[in-house]
């Protein structure tokens, strides 16, 4: 994460990312689209993604939308396997 210029300190906030100096507008809403995609994704409408266009391009709208699924397909797959970090399967 270093490399592409997030710290420990920006990780560590992340849930705080409004009220932060360190992100960019685009990491921002990247953030904000992550956590309405999560929360409440039948909220998300043109009026968040006009502003989404203000800073990413539409195939990087595309990106980004396959990556929050994505990822949060895969923690809601490990938590109901309740898989851990060695991924062991619990058998009960």
């Amino acid at each position: 994460m270093a490399q592409q210029g997030v710290t420990e300190e920006m990780y560590a906030h992340v849930a705080e990312y409004g009220d932060r100096d360190e992100y960019s507008e685009r990491e921002r809403l990247a953030i904000e689209y992550a956590e309405r995609f999560a929360l409440d994704h039948l909220g998300i409408d043109d009026a968040f993604f006009e502003r989404l266009r203000e800073h990413f391009a539409d195939d990087e709208i595309l990106d980004l939308t396959i990556c929050i699924a994505d990822f949060l397909g895969f923690g809601r797959l490990t938590q109901v396997l309740k898989l851990d970090q060695s991924c062991a399967v619990d058998p009960t």
